[in-house]
């Protein structure tokens, strides 16, 4: 499986012939990124927002075939008022290739038990840490401490010219991690196999 970061929360999963499109958002609107314009076969948007939503982003190939995918639409909030403020997230559960990976939106609150036994077995975990919209390095920390993946990816976060200027930023969210591996990508793409050992994945930018 090839995990291609594009910016903000918006990821490219890539396996055998296949790919999906994760939460691209509109041109211009996040700084820093590059607009999203990717051939794939699907889009998932993990909620209605200008920074998730894009779904012009994505162009969808002639024959589109998701058949590498198997997708769980988790229900969550963008908040931690049941929704009253920033309204619902999705959490995105993709298997492929005997792999576990979620995308996590914008969840904005700690997870419920029921959600943590569908997200069980994570493999990775691609996660938003700057807070001010979603939680911030300690809320994804409390909900990683529950899931317990082997591969962290962080996103939704603010480093120099990148990402809103409100949200928190990377360190934030590494200095809770000293005692984890890391690992620094010279690219925005990684390859998740099986066999990937358990580290922090910090993607270079796109």
């Amino acid at each position: 499986m090839r995990i291609t970061w594009l910016g903000h929360s918006c990821f490219k999963i890539t396996s055998q012939n296949s790919s999906i499109l994760i939460d691209p958002f509109e041109p211009g609107s996040v700084p820093g990124y590059s607009d999203i314009s990717q051939t794939v076969d699907g889009v998932l948007c993990t909620h209605q927002h200008f920074d998730h939503n894009y779904t012009a982003g994505a162009i969808i190939r002639e024959n589109p075939d998701l058949s590498a995918f198997h997708i769980t639409e988790i229900s969550a909030w963008h908040d931690d008022q049941n929704g009253a403020l920033r309204g619902s997230n999705t959490i995105f559960l993709i298997e492929a290739e005997g792999i576990r990976l979620a995308h996590m939106g914008d969840i904005g609150c700690p997870l419920t038990q029921e959600q943590a036994t569908l997200l069980k077995g994570l493999k990775a975990c691609l996660i938003p840490i700057g807070g001010t919209y979603t939680v911030d390095a300690q809320g994804a920390q409390q909900i990683l401490d529950v899931l317990c993946p082997e591969v962290i990816i962080p996103m939704h976060y603010r480093d120099g010219e990148y990402g809103f200027p409100e949200l928190g930023t990377l360190e934030d969210f590494t200095t809770l991690f000293l005692n984890r591996s890391f690992q620094y990508y010279r690219s925005n793409e990684m390859e998740l196999t099986k066999d990937t050992p358990p580290h922090i994945a910090i993607l270079n930018h796109p």
